[in-house]
């Protein structure tokens, strides 16, 4: 990637990338990290401004000022933990974050015409150095209020809250369904983009803290949440996410070859599928994939394929590149890899040979007319302009539900009309007494840093519950 320049503040300094060409089969991270000269360079072009709209842009509200400045005068142990002041995965927001829209969207030098500072590339380094080193440990926890919290589930939302109580010294027990803690950063996003192991240490930080984690829990099935107060917990944070699949509804959903992407990404993810046969995890493969939908899980899907050994993938999308909400980043890194969008396209029906597996889908071109809702020009058929696309393998990444599991076992727990739990926006509390909720379960499919906002709005409402009463 080449650096860019801007009229002040010098010059962006580029990532380092995995080539293309190698990176589309293998399943190594692709962006390879500042070195400590780059980090101190890039960190040089921050103008410290008084008025910081970078944290603003923070859901979390990182002291972005503090912590680039002291990586500037090579203070990498005092940025490190000026970033663990608020945000307990730093590692995993360097890397999934949406900056662009956020800090780095709010930077000054972007807004006067040129590069912001690379906010999440410099929160990348310090957490990649702290975590090689292993030298650095986060700030030890308060006096024990005697007070317990149950979290249930270990998505960002449940990881924070657990991280933010533990500090304000509640004894905290995660609950997570999955074999594995991490909820969707485990089964949801790719090794290339966030590799299993910084989670797994990000988690290990807050487990020396004190939190316990407890896997291959369903609160639900295998206990209750009324359960967990009978068991002591004098609060409960609900972060179990949105991870129903959706379909489309057409013929031929049923037909061998056609699966979610939530599936698709955790065998291939969390269960190790791109390993098999070393992990005895099947994983669908094919020749010709096509992934419907254009969000972020949909390049993760394309990109996963194209790594799994498929000729051809193509991204099938109904409106225009411009209406596109994956992170232009993911665009572009799919696109180098050989990846097609298939744009102003939808699918019409899948279809199938005798013995019930996909080979095809017929489809139809769309044009864009008038905004919709969303503020996005609605899609419209072209007459007489249906066609057909030749694949074995198609994976459907257009959204997800809220799974009905706990919260349809949770007696006195408010939900909207699409399952998600209803909750006070500051505060996170639902209408339960004691429970509290945050993340994709509330809000639906969102990032990983406005579920660790929520978690963190969530926390400090706890804390005021169980010390003040309120």
């Amino acid at each position: 990637m080449a650096a860019t320049e801007t009229s002040r503040g010098g010059t962006r300094q580029p990532m380092p990338e995995q080539d293309p060409q190698v990176r589309r089969r293998n399943f190594d991270e692709v962006p390879l990290g500042f070195t400590p000269e780059a980090a101190q360079a890039e960190a040089e072009r921050c103008l410290q401004c008084k008025k910081a709209n970078c944290v603003e842009g923070c859901p979390v509200g990182v002291d972005i000022p503090g912590f680039v400045g002291r990586i500037k005068t090579g203070d990498f142990d005092g940025a490190i933990g000026k970033i663990w002041e608020m945000n307990s995965l730093p590692a995993v927001c360097g890397r999934v974050c949406p900056q662009e829209i956020q800090c780095e969207g709010r930077c000054i030098l972007a807004r006067k015409g040129g590069a912001p500072v690379a906010i999440g590339s410099l929160e990348r380094f310090a957490a990649d150095r702290a975590r090689k080193l292993g030298t650095l440990e986060q700030p030890p926890p308060a006096a024990s209020t005697g007070k317990r919290v149950a979290v249930v589930g270990s998505g960002p939302a449940g990881l924070t809250v657990a991280g933010d109580l533990i500090g304000k010294g509640h004894a905290v027990t995660v609950f997570e369904a999955f074999h594995k803690p991490g909820g969707v950063l485990v089964y949801g996003i790719p090794e290339f983009r966030l590799p299993k192991e910084i989670v797994f240490s990000e988690v290990g930080l807050l487990e020396k803290q004190g939190v316990k984690v407890e896997c291959n829990a369903v609160v639900g099935r295998t206990v209750s949440v009324d359960e967990l107060f009978e068991d002591g917990y004098d609060a409960v944070f609900i972060a179990v996410g949105a991870g129903l699949p959706t379909f489309l509804g057409i013929p031929g959903d049923n037909l061998v070859g056609v699966l979610s992407a939530n599936e698709y990404l955790t065998r291939t993810n969390l269960m190790k599928g791109y390993q098999f046969p070393a992990y005895d995890t099947p994983t669908p493969r094919g020749k010709n994939v096509v992934v419907l939908g254009a969000g972020n899980v949909a390049m993760d899907a394309a990109r996963t394929a194209m790594r799994l050994g498929a000729e051809r993938v193509q991204v099938v999308y109904r409106r225009s590149r411009e209406e596109m909400p994956a992170r232009g980043e993911e665009i572009h890194h799919a696109e180098e890899e050989g990846i097609e969008l298939n744009l102003l396209t939808n699918p019409t029906a899948f279809l199938g040979d005798d013995s019930g597996r996909l080979n095809g889908m017929r489809c139809i071109r769309m044009e864009l007319g008038e905004s919709d809702a969303s503020g996005r020009r609605r899609p419209v058929p072209v007459e007489g302009s249906e066609f057909e696309l030749v694949c074995d393998l198609a994976v459907v990444a257009v959204g997800s539900g809220a799974n009905p599991l706990l919260t349809q076992s949770t007696p006195g727990l408010g939900l909207n009309k699409w399952g998600y739990i209803v909750t006070e926006e500051a505060t996170g509390k639902t209408t339960k007494p004691g429970v509290w909720a945050g993340g994709d379960i509330v809000t639906g499919a969102a990032t990983v840093i406005l579920a660790m906002g929520a978690g963190r709005q969530a926390a400090n409402s706890i804390h005021n519950y169980l010390t003040l009463g309120w």
